[in-house]
């Protein structure tokens, strides 16, 4: 599975989300590393831990996750000698302490979480070291006990302080009248008076600082000198042992190196599996049937990323065909059809649950590969055809029973004759190889393929004719129309362009040079000097047929009487167009005598006059040979299966009625 392949089934935005709703840093690198699993053994483990940590948080549980800020370099630097500061120290006691409760938590949990309950007991709280760090080290600063010698020295320091207190304020009573305000302040870690430059020689001492304006000296004076060379003693004591105490407790924490990189990968283990849970219940995710054999069985399911506003999908692959082919409207959804296809199988063989009813099934895959968007890159001189073909040419690199593989737009990017004979010809070769295949398309003639073809299936996505909307519904089964014309409508299309767009569709059948500029072909008579009447648009394109239906009348006339060999009758399975209805259809039933041809349109038998027909594609072009059973095209698929075990054995109790033809008139 190339990260080409990931990125268009828009997986890296599911690995993404994943990795936002982790807390730690190593948290987040595991989520990120996340990547489909060919193992069966492996997937169903990582199954079961998002299960269980979406029911944990659906229970309401707070769970003790711990971000483990600064952790990560912490065990970096273990083992290289070297001493922490109080805020790495008190960072660790901060995190021990979580995962103190974190095992203590999972304990209480073997209930609802028997598989991630297990994990706790491989944790370990460093209990010594935990309880040593607590007492020693406080808001980030060691505490008298951490060792008697500190606290003694810091005795010392308090008394040193004191005295030096009674000497400043003894010192701002013998020199009030020479000083700019009566407080004590410090310079430099120094007691000092505010003294005024006038009266500096009045205050034995030395000057540490002074203001802004030079006015104001700031004086240490004479009397306290000797008790701060005291205190900066005791303090340089201090700081030695200091150094002494944070050494002790360095060595501590590296004596228990190996339990606490044991404790980071297993924090960060339930980090990554709660932020599977978590990713789980913002998309109403659930844990379905897992097989080993690569098929692929959805109810209900929906598009991860489109949220609860997306209709729901119900298809199988792998069981009844292994080619299922896709149609129906633009914009209809069959490219979202199939990208939900592609990301629910990379999610689960990935261990997430995925939004979907529990009776869902998805096997594992060895290869999935998608061939989604036009693919055109500048830099790599790919046009959207040559695009199409690196990735279907990696297709048959891998194509074998246990592949999942996704076409959009078949035959696109180059001419459809030559494109749809390189689709057959591609789904015959994967048809053969065994492999799972869902295509898109609108060409009928891979429709047609799907519908003969044993091991496909055709499926479309639902539209509502009288809204013009589509429905977003797969409906297997069934071919579905593009209805183009009718979504450039909705969509703002001038109706100038539809309806010449309307008046070339019947046109498709003639050659080339017929598709020229629209002429008008309405000539009026009237006198000189007299305007011709305005006529409406519609009465215009009335007159226009009436006189294209005239005119082909005469030419079939003439046609006849030159050559009578030359004029071919319409015969059942002929695809014709009907002009009064602007479509094709099947003949059922050819001309009778008055010249009644009944056609299949839309499941419907009509009546038409064979003047309003035109021989569009003959049958023999439709169909493999002269010995084709028709009745796959006008008989029920149920029918005809009926048929043919009738045609091998009596079946008790079973009948096939058909009712007798009551066409409509055209």
């Amino acid at each position: 599975m190339n990260q080409q392949t990931l990125s268009k089934l828009e997986f890296d935005r599911i690995v993404r989300m994943t990795a936002e709703l982790t807390v730690s840093p190593e948290g987040r690198k595991l989520a990120e590393a996340m990547k489909p699993s060919f193992s069966y053994g492996q997937i169903t483990a990582w199954l079961q831990e998002a299960q269980e940590a979406a029911e944990l948080l659906a229970s309401g549980a707070s769970i003790p996750l711990s971000p483990m800020d600064g952790i990560d370099i912490f065990i970096a630097l273990l083992g290289k000698g070297r001493v922490y500061s109080e805020d790495e120290l008190d960072a660790v006691a901060v995190w021990l302490t979580s995962v103190a409760q974190m095992k203590k938590y999972m304990r209480s949990k073997t209930g609802i979480a028997p598989t991630i309950a297990a994990y706790a007991e491989s944790l370990d709280d460093c209990k010594a070291l935990r309880e040593e760090l607590a007492r020693c080290i406080r808001y980030g600063t060691l505490t008298d006990e951490a060792s008697p010698h500190l606290a003694y020295i810091r005795r010392q320091m308090y008394a040193a302080e004191n005295k030096i207190s009674r000497k400043m304020e003894q010192a701002l009573n013998k020199y009030r009248s020479f000083l700019q305000d009566s407080i004590v302040s410090r310079r430099r870690g120094r007691f000092v008076i505010a003294v005024k430059r006038e009266f500096r020689k009045q205050v034995p001492g030395a000057v540490l600082d002074e203001s802004a304006s030079g006015q104001t000296l700031f004086v240490e004076p004479h009397e306290a000198a000797e008790l701060h060379q005291e205190l900066a003693e005791w303090r340089g004591a201090e700081e030695r042992e200091r150094s002494i105490v944070l050494a002790r407790l360095s060595q501590l924490a590296e004596s228990y190196h190996a339990p606490m990189v044991t404790n980071v990968q297993a924090m960060a283990s339930f980090d990554f599996i709660m932020a599977r849970g978590k990713l789980a219940s913002s998309m109403g995710a659930r844990k379905i049937k897992l097989l080993r054999e690569p098929v692929i069985a959805l109810s209900g399911a929906r598009h991860p990323l489109l949220g609860g506003a997306s209709v729901p999908l119900h298809l199988e692959l792998g069981l009844a065909w292994r080619q299922l082919i896709i149609t129906g409207p633009n914009t209809g959804g069959k490219t979202v059809a199939l990208k939900t296809i592609g990301l629910l199988a990379l999610m689960t063989q990935a261990g997430l649950l995925i939004p979907a009813d529990e009776s869902s099934a998805i096997g594992i895959f060895r290869h999935i590969i998608a061939d989604v968007g036009d693919g055109q890159s500048l830099e790599q001189s790919l046009s959207t055809f040559s695009s199409h073909i690196s990735v279907l040419k990696e297709m048959f690199d891998y194509a074998d029973s246990a592949s999942l593989l996704l076409i959009d737009e078949m035959a696109a990017g180059t001419d459809p004759s030559e494109g749809i004979a390189l689709s057959i010809a591609m789904l015959e070769k994967l048809l053969d190889r065994g492999s799972l295949v869902t295509a898109t398309t609108h060409f009928n003639e891979i429709k047609a393929f799907a519908a003969k073809t044993p091991g496909c299936q055709n499926g479309r996505m639902a539209f509502d004719p009288d809204t013009l909307l589509p429905l977003y519904r797969l409906e297997i089964g069934e071919a579905g129309d593009s209805h183009a014309f009718a979504i450039a409508r909705r969509l703002g299309l001038p109706e100038g362009v539809m309806e010449r767009a309307e008046a070339l569709l019947i046109k498709r059948g003639a050659a080339v040079e017929e598709l020229t500029p629209q002429q008008p072909q309405v000539k009026l008579e009237h006198e000189e000097g007299q305007r011709p009447p305005k006529l409406e648009a519609h009465e215009v394109r009335d007159m226009e047929e009436e006189e294209k239906l005239d005119s082909n009348d005469m030419r079939d006339t003439q046609e006849k009487q030159e050559n009578p060999a030359r004029k071919r009758s319409l015969e059942k399975g002929d695809s014709v167009w009907i002009y009064p209805l602007k479509r094709a259809g099947v003949v059922y039933r050819p001309a009778d005598e008055r010249g009644q041809v009944i056609v299949l349109v839309k499941g419907e038998k009509l009546s038409f006059n064979q003047k309003r027909l035109k021989l569009y594609i003959e049958k023999s072009k439709l169909y493999p040979g002269e010995s084709y059973d028709l009745d796959i095209v006008f008989e029920s698929k149920g029918n005809r299966k009926l048929r043919h075990q009738m045609s091998r054995k009596h079946v008790e109790g079973v009948e096939i009625v058909i009712q007798p033809d009551e066409p409509q008139g055209g």
